[in-house]
């Protein structure tokens, strides 16, 4: 089983939340029907931007956690290395 750490945008360079699953499928279809975190549906925060996939939940959950702690530049920095024009990744899943 794969567990995801994830990065969801509103816009390019907007706000920003980071979070962990196992079924990321699922998981965006809960931020984008207002069933997960209010904090998403509050700021429209449902573009996938990053995800980085773990093999396991001990791993994936420190990373979001450290995540967390990083200062907004370096989250951007992380998320433009694989995707500078910010597109929706989750086309296709």
């Amino acid at each position: 089983m794969a567990y995801f750490v994830y990065i969801l945008a509103g816009r390019k360079h907007g706000t920003l939340y980071v979070g962990v699953t196992n079924d990321l499928a699922r998981r965006l279809d809960q931020h984008r029907r207002g069933d997960a975190a209010s904090f998403t549906h509050k700021h429209n925060v449902t573009r996938l931007v990053f995800a980085e996939a773990f093999h396991h939940v001990d791993e994936a959950i420190a990373m979001e956690k450290r995540l967390k702690k990083w200062r907004r530049s370096w989250k951007i920095q992380l998320i433009e290395k694989s995707n500078p024009d910010w597109l929706d990744l989750s086309v296709g899943l």
